[in-house]
């Protein structure tokens, strides 16, 4: 135990006294003891403890005045009541007005020294926790979404203006412009920031599997279920769920998600009993959902409960000036993440990357900086570092069928099926070239029509 943890043991009984600033010394706590509660509260007064160890019975200033005392004072102090039999009442009592716990006498050295333990884990895991959650709060600060764009400039409005609110949130973009970046930051600039924030891939799971993880399930519900266990919405309550790929659930789970945004109640699977839930719901989809409606595969009563507040959240190449700026904020904290110096890129290698259309949108950009720099042997950035789909110029890379004017989808469409080619049909190479993931290509593949075998 490291000797820094100062620990005060307070009782009217000298003998009690000394024997455990003996005992506890010898496990390397620093000890100081008070033999009465009014030394003990002036001894706090001048001095930090982690643990007070104090007796409840005590002559003019008993131990309930102690832990009220440094509750008020010092409420990060850890502490813990003795008390002999008649005395479990107060004990408990003290418990509910902020003890962290209590032994009995006569007392058993090695549960002493148990409960200490057990306080300062418990203390060290919150203040991890704590340090964690700072970390996330500052880390998705308003500020540190990069842009300058005037699309930018208005979703950093629709954020400050939505936070403080309860409002349901619909995100509206392509894949990889940075949806779930924007749905933390709203939850991270809320009242709610204290609590949990929980992303789920709708897209990714079957539908009885995303029903049971959104829902949770009761034992014997299903084969394998042998127990119970709590959904994402119980384990969000109080915080934020962000619902990323939507447009993708069925309109069975649509029905279920329905009743959760009227009632604010779910129900488990295989379960009879309802449990009221307090989550707000950030949703997102790179899918044009009035369309899914009009066809309808997506309900028109769900879709106006999503879509409380939208924002749409533009691709890349139409945010063009805040590409710089983008590439500039990868570079800093791949080489802070690398240790390295950060590197600049060349005026040629930017124009490259100016031009080029980045299907994957800033994904992509963060992908290809992420490479570019580790692989770099110098701090500037040439052409020639980047890869190779960027220093090709883009009518090498049309088709020469090409009719003059092509929907945007359908050049994405073409773009795939030739990166596809060129890596004979490696999707995982294919996925690297494009600057996304496997799962967003397919996604993709889906969107546009395009058959790939999985």
């Amino acid at each position: 135990m490291p000797s820094q943890v100062r620990l005060l043991v307070v009782d009217d009984d000298e003998i009690t006294c000394n024997l455990l600033e003996e005992v506890l010394s010898k496990e390397g706590y620093v000890v100081h003891k008070a033999l009465n509660g009014r030394e003990a509260i002036e001894k706090g007064e001048h001095r930090p403890y982690d643990v007070v160890l104090t007796d409840i019975r005590m002559l003019d200033v008993d131990g309930m005045e102690v832990l009220r005392a440094y509750r008020h004072r010092n409420p990060e102090t850890i502490i813990i009541m003795m008390t002999a039999f008649g005395s479990i009442e107060t004990a408990i009592r003290a418990i509910k007005e902020g003890a962290y716990d209590y032994v009995s006498k006569p007392f058993k050295l090695d549960e002493i020294k148990l409960t200490i333990q057990r306080a300062l884990e418990q203390r060290r895991l919150l203040e991890e926790n704590l340090h964690y959650r700072q970390e996330l709060i500052t880390k998705y600060k308003l500020e540190n979404i990069v842009g300058r764009s005037p699309q930018m400039l208005q979703v950093y409005k629709t954020i400050a203006r939505v936070a403080e609110s309860r409002s349901t949130i619909l995100i509206i973009g392509e894949s990889g412009t940075g949806k779930e970046l924007v749905a933390r930051a709203i939850h991270f600039n809320s009242p709610r920031a204290s609590r949990p924030f929980v992303a789920v891939d709708c897209s990714s799971l079957a539908e009885t599997l995303l029903e049971s993880e959104l829902f949770g399930h009761v034992r014997g519900a299903f084969t394998g279920a042998v127990t119970s266990k709590k959904g994402l919405f119980e384990e969000a309550d109080s915080g934020t769920c962000f619902l990323d790929e939507i447009g993708d659930i069925s309109l069975t789970m649509q029905a279920k998600l329905l009743r959760v945004l009227q009632e604010h109640e779910i129900r488990r699977v295989g379960g009879t009993e309802t449990t009221k839930i307090d989550v707000r719901i950030v949703a997102a989809t790179n899918k044009n959902l009035d369309e899914l409606v009009t066809e309808k595969k997506f309900r028109e009563d769900l879709f106006y409960r999503l879509n409380v507040v939208s924002m749409h959240l533009p691709p890349l190449r139409d945010r063009s000036e805040d590409l710089p700026l983008l590439a500039d904020h990868f570079l800093r904290k791949y080489a802070a993440d690398n240790q390295k110096p950060v590197c600049r890129i060349s005026p040629e290698a930017m124009d490259l990357m100016t031009r080029y259309r980045w299907p994957g949108n800033v994904r992509e950009l963060e992908n290809v900086i992420e490479r570019t720099a580790t692989l770099s042997g110098s701090n500037l950035i040439l052409p020639e570092d980047l890869p190779r789909r960027l220093q090709v110029e883009p009518t090498q890379l049309s088709i020469s069928s090409l009719p003059s004017r092509i929907p945007l989808s359908e050049l994405e469409k073409l773009y795939i099926q030739k990166v596809l080619e060129e890596t004979g049909g490696n999707k995982k190479k294919a996925a690297d070239i494009l600057g996304i993931d496997r799962r967003t290509l397919y996604r993709m593949a889906t969107r546009l029509g395009l058959t790939i075998k999985r």
